[in-house]
């Protein structure tokens, strides 16, 4: 593995551990963890009361990269991904959603909520 996409890894996970605080203090539970499909992986899957979450992450160096971090693309494959894993994790009566946490050093997270609406 390079310096470069090592470095990459360090930061996703760092990332990753900074979402997951981010959720706890605003009253989420993490229940998972990079749980990984065939259809690609999920970041966090948080729970809230009757509110099952499944969370992608993006860590950028800079604040201005995260307008830029997430897009369809990526969101459909966490959506596939969360269809997946549903059926294990979710309870009867939930409501389900796929949120977004971007995050730069030196600013609080921005949470993007309900970021993923299935096209009709």
């Amino acid at each position: 593995m390079s310096d470069r996409r090592r470095r990459a890894e360090r930061d996703g996970r760092r990332g990753e551990r900074l979402a997951g605080l981010y959720l706890w203090l605003t009253g989420w539970r993490v229940i998972a963890r990079r749980v990984k499909t065939r259809r690609g992986e999920i970041d966090l899957v948080a729970r809230r009361g009757r509110t099952l979450c499944f969370v992608e992450v993006k860590w950028r160096a800079r604040r201005e990269e995260l307008d830029t971090a997430i897009d369809a693309y990526r969101l459909r494959r966490v959506a596939e991904a969360a269809a997946l894993v549903s059926a294990r994790l979710a309870r009867p009566g939930d409501d389900m959603r796929i949120d977004v946490i971007l995050i730069a050093p030196g600013n609080w997270p921005r949470r993007i909520v309900n970021a993923w609406q299935p096209q009709s």
